[in-house]
């Protein structure tokens, strides 16, 4: 592919990019950050684990995404009584035409291209353990068989970080499988005013689709393609080993409060977000800048923090921020 090819599939990405969230802000006001990080779960066939407190628009921002994309949908409202056949899919006694019976798989939610796990932490570990053979290996073992999931899939979950009554903290090794951990701020006094309009008025709006499976996939082919500099490959595995508190570029903090480091699929995510990030503003490469926007939300949920960082609240952000800025850049 020349140059001139690749700059015009380039152009036609971020305008199609554009549309999609020019109908998801028809719906939703502000969070464009957040946005931005469900897009680049999207577009990198990662998962996204969205926290924050009740009302702030997580599960509508998952659904008009959905329904902007000619996707399958599902949602699943996560509950402790939730069993696994409940969201992977069960067999069932039905009649055949020739008057015998015979037992047919009946698939779950899970069958569906984006699901939204809601409150995902108030599932059991039982429960939890089958939507993670589904993150990790796109497929579901039911009924005596491994069944593939639609391509693409991804699921989107919520969780609550105020309320832990009746919760199941996700494990270290279901958290690896997100690519982003999103966190979602609070709304300003202009937006919220403009969620008042539009949501106690007669107004109703709903996105039109904008985009489609096949041009999704087309999207991942050509992010994998986006070169990155050898120097910028090697800045993003010395912030990661930066995070663990025996390596020599360890931070203070980092050797203080830090249990263990990020995982290298913490490296890919950074990597793979950084080219998304530079394909959304329209650049041909990502930056180090890049790297530094998008690696707290590829970290946070990697990095665990010690005894000590939990019993005095440290804030993984400012471990994280203060790696960023330490780690050498040549």
């Amino acid at each position: 592919m020349t140059i001139s090819e690749t700059q015009a599939q380039l152009e036609a990405i971020r305008h199609a990019l554009d549309g999609l969230v020019r109908e998801v802000q028809t719906v939703i006001v502000g969070q464009d950050e957040v946005l931005r990080g469900i897009l680049t779960c999207l577009l990198a066939g990662g998962h996204g684990l969205l926290e924050g407190v009740p009302g702030l628009g997580k599960t509508l921002m998952i659904r008009t995404l959905a329904s902007a994309v000619d996707l399958g949908f599902a949602r699943i409202q996560f509950t402790p009584d939730l069993m696994p056949a409940d969201i992977v899919g069960t067999s069932v006694l039905v009649d055949r035409p020739d008057g015998g019976r015979e037992l047919q798989f009946q698939p779950g939610p899970l069958f569906a291209n984006i699901v939204l796990a809601d409150e995902i932490n108030r599932a059991t570990p039982k429960t939890q353990s089958a939507l993670l053979e589904a993150m990790a290996e796109g497929q579901v073992t039911a009924g005596g068989k491994t069944r593939p999931l639609p391509e693409p899939f991804l699921v989107l979950a919520t969780q609550n970080p105020l309320e832990m009554e009746g919760t199941y903290p996700l494990p270290e090794a279901q958290l690896d499988r997100f690519l982003f951990k999103i966190d979602v701020p609070f709304p300003g006094e202009q937006e919220l005013l403009q969620i008042l309009e539009r949501t106690t008025g007669t107004r109703s709006q709903q996105p039109n689709r904008v985009l489609t499976g096949a041009q999704l996939l087309q999207m991942r082919a050509f992010v994998r393609a986006i070169p990155v500099a050898p120097t910028l490959s090697r800045y993003v595995v010395r912030v990661l080993r930066a995070t663990h508190p025996d390596d020599p570029h360890a931070t203070d903090l980092v050797k203080r409060y830090v249990r263990f480091g990020g995982s290298p699929r913490g490296a890919q995510a950074i990597l793979l977000a950084a080219r998304i990030r530079s394909l959304l503003d329209g650049r041909k490469t990502p930056s180090i800048d890049d790297v530094r926007a998008v690696a707290p939300q590829a970290l946070r949920h990697r990095v665990i923090l010690n005894f000590e960082g939990e019993a005095e609240g440290v804030a993984i952000d400012k471990v994280l921020a203060q790696v960023l800025s330490g780690v050498p850049t040549d």
